[in-house]
C-alpha cells in the first residue's frame, strides 16, 4: 500500500458540497488530497493532512477532478479537412459526410484504427481527460462494427454500440433491412464488447420508430440506451430518451418547452449532454444551457470528438465555449465536465474528489478553475493523475 499527498493546493474542487464551501463544487482553499493506491483516501485542509509515504507540492495551484468525456467517436480512419474547409467557406453541414469516414474506416487495418485511437486518448489525457466514452458507427457492417468495439474496449470500459449512426450505404435502398441488421446479427456480434447502445435520431438518419426499435433491442441485449437527440432539428429524440430512461440525450440543441420539461422531470435518470464543439465546428445554433439549468435539468459537457463535425479532444475548450456562448457560469461548466459526465455514464466513482472515489485529478497551472474559461486556448493542465498514477 502506497500513499501520496498532494499538498499546498490553493483551490481544490471536490464536487461535494459537504466537504467544502457548500456550493456544488465543494471548494476547499489551502487544501490537500491523499491518494492510497488508485483511490482518494482523504481530502481537507492542508494543515490537517495525515502523514504519507510521498508528497507532491501543488505550489498554490488549483486541483480539479479529471474530466469525464462522456461522448466521443474515436475509432475511425481518414481525414475530413476538405469538408471542414468547404463548410467554413459557406457550405452548410449535413450528416452525409459520415460516409466518407465509413469508407476510410472500413479500409483501415485493426492496427491503424487502434493507433489512431491511442493517439487521441493521449492527446485528451494531456488536456485533463481521465475517463472517456467512445462509440462505433464508422463501420456499419457486422464485422467492422464489432472490431471497432473490440478495439475500443481494450482502452475504456465505456464503449457504445452505434451501428445506428446512419443507414449503411450498402442499404441505401432498404433502410428497414438495415434496421433489421442493427437489431439482429450486428447487435449479437457487438453486444459483448459494449455497455451502451446509441442511435442518431435525426432527419437523414433514423426516425422515432426506428430509433425506438433499435434502443429497445439493445436494452433487451443488456445494453443501456443513450440517444443522439435534437441536434440538427427538432425531433422525437429527447422524448424517446426520457421514455426509455436513457442515460443521456446528447446534443439537445433544438428543444421545445415540453422537451425541457421532460428532461427536468427525468433529471435523476437522463442527463442532457451538450456538445459545443459541434456547434463551433459547424457554425450551428448553440444549445441553450441556461434554459436547461434554470429548469432543473442535469447537464453534462463533452467534446463529441469526431473527424467530421467536432474534431477537438479538449474539454477545457468546450468549457470555454459553454461559458462564452451557452450561458453557463464557470462553476456550472466545470461541474458539467466532471460530475455531469459521470452522471451521464452512471458512475459514482469518478467526477469528484471524495474519499473512496477513483484518484483521477488534474493540477492546473492557475490559481483557480475559473481560468479554464478566463484563459481560453491556453494549455493550463500541468499534471494529471489517473487511477492514482501521475500520467502527464
Amino acid at each position: 500500500m502506497t500513499t501520496t499527498a498532494i499538498t499546498n493546493i490553493g483551490s481544490l474542487v471536490t464536487n461535494d458540497p459537504a466537504l467544502g464551501d457548500g456550493t456544488p463544487l465543494g471548494l476547499i482553499e489551502n487544501a490537500a488530497v491523499v491518494i492510497e493506491n488508485d483511490t482518494i483516501a482523504w481530502v481537507g485542509p492542508a494543515d490537517k493532512a495525515p502523514a504519507t509515504d510521498t508528497a507532491y507540492d501543488a505550489e498554490g495551484r488549483a486541483v480539479i477532478p479529471g474530466f469525464v468525456d462522456s461522448h466521443s467517436h474515436l475509432v475511425f480512419a481518414g481525414d475530413r479537412t476538405a469538408e471542414f474547409n468547404a463548410r467554413m467557406s459557406g457550405r452548410a453541414y449535413s450528416a452525409g459526410g459520415i460516409r466518407t469516414t465509413v469508407a476510410a474506416t472500413r479500409a483501415a487495418s485493426d492496427a491503424a484504427l487502434e493507433a489512431n485511437l491511442v493517439r487521441h486518448l493521449h492527446e485528451a489525457r494531456r488536456q485533463g481527460t481521465t475517463t472517456f466514452e467512445t462509440k462505433s458507427g464508422y463501420g456499419l457492417t457486422v464485422q467492422d462494427e464489432a472490431r471497432a468495439l473490440r478495439i475500443a474496449a481494450a482502452h475504456t470500459e465505456e464503449v457504445t454500440y452505434l451501428g445506428a449512426h446512419i443507414v449503411s450505404p450498402d442499404y441505401a435502398d432498404d433502410p428497414a433491412g438495415y434496421v433489421d441488421l442493427v437489431t439482429g446479427e450486428m447487435l449479437t456480434a457487438c453486444a459483448p464488447y459494449a455497455r451502451w447502445v446509441d442511435v442518431f435520431c435525426e432527419r437523414g438518419a433514423f426516425d422515432g420508430d426506428q430509433a425506438r426499435a433499435i434502443l429497445t433491442a439493445g436494452a433487451a441485449a443488456g445494453l443501456i440506451p443513450r440517444v443522439h437527440a435534437n441536434q440538427l432539428s427538432h425531433g422525437p429524440g429527447v422524448q424517446l430518451a426520457v421514455e426509455l430512461e436513457a442515460a443521456s440525450a446528447d446534443h439537445c440543441t433544438h428543444l421545445t418547452d415540453a422537451d425541457v420539461d421532460a428532461l427536468a422531470q427525468a433529471s435523476g435518470t437522463t442527463v442532457a449532454t451538450l456538445l459545443p464543439g459541434a456547434e463551433f465546428s459547424t457554425r450551428a445554433q448553440w444549445p441553450d444551457a441556461r434554459r436547461l439549468l434554470d429548469a432543473g435539468v442535469t447537464v453534462a459537457l463533452s467534446t463529441d470528438c469526431n473527424p467530421g463535425s467536432s474534431y477537438t479532444s479538449s474539454m477545457p475548450f468546450c468549457i470555454a465555449l459553454a461559458v462564452r456562448d451557452m450561458g453557463m457560469t464557470p462553476d456550472e461548466a466545470l461541474w458539467s465536465a466532471t460530475a455531469g459526465g459521470a452522471r451521464a455514464l452512471r458512475r459514482g466513482d469518478i467526477g469528484a474528489l471524495t474519499p473512496g472515489a477513483r484518484a483521477d485529478l488534474v493540477l492546473l497551472d492557475a490559481p483557480s478553475h475559473v481560468h479554464l474559461a478566463y484563459r481560453p486556448g491556453v494549455p493550463l493542465v500541468s499534471a494529471v493523475w489517473q487511477k492514482g498514477l501521475k500520467t502527464a
